[in-house]
């Protein structure tokens, strides 16, 4: 059995141009492998993405749920991000 299949697939003229460009200046030998390389990114991001939901968001929601007393008014998220804006502004 074969461990690879063939797909035909249709970019934009832009994204084939890049992928064109990658294979081009050396930095890959095939246009398949540029695009094993971004599907490789995006599992990679969806990855991380899962692993944030389910180590950070689902353990703040859980928090909140457990005492919805914890929760900040969209005043409050506002006003926080306000100063820590100004703060990043003032440490430039």
């Amino acid at each position: 059995m074969r461990s690879t299949q063939q797909f035909s697939i249709t970019l934009p003229n832009q994204m084939a141009d890049a992928v064109k460009a990658k294979v081009a200046a050396g930095e890959y030998a095939t246009e398949s492998e540029v695009i094993r390389d971004g599907l490789r990114a995006l599992l990679a991001r969806d990855r991380a993405l899962e692993n944030w939901l389910a180590s950070q968001v689902a353990q703040a929601y859980d928090t909140l749920k457990a005492d919805p007393s914890r929760a900040l008014s969209i005043d409050q998220v506002r006003a926080r991000l306000a100063a820590e804006h100004q703060d990043a502004i003032t440490q430039s």
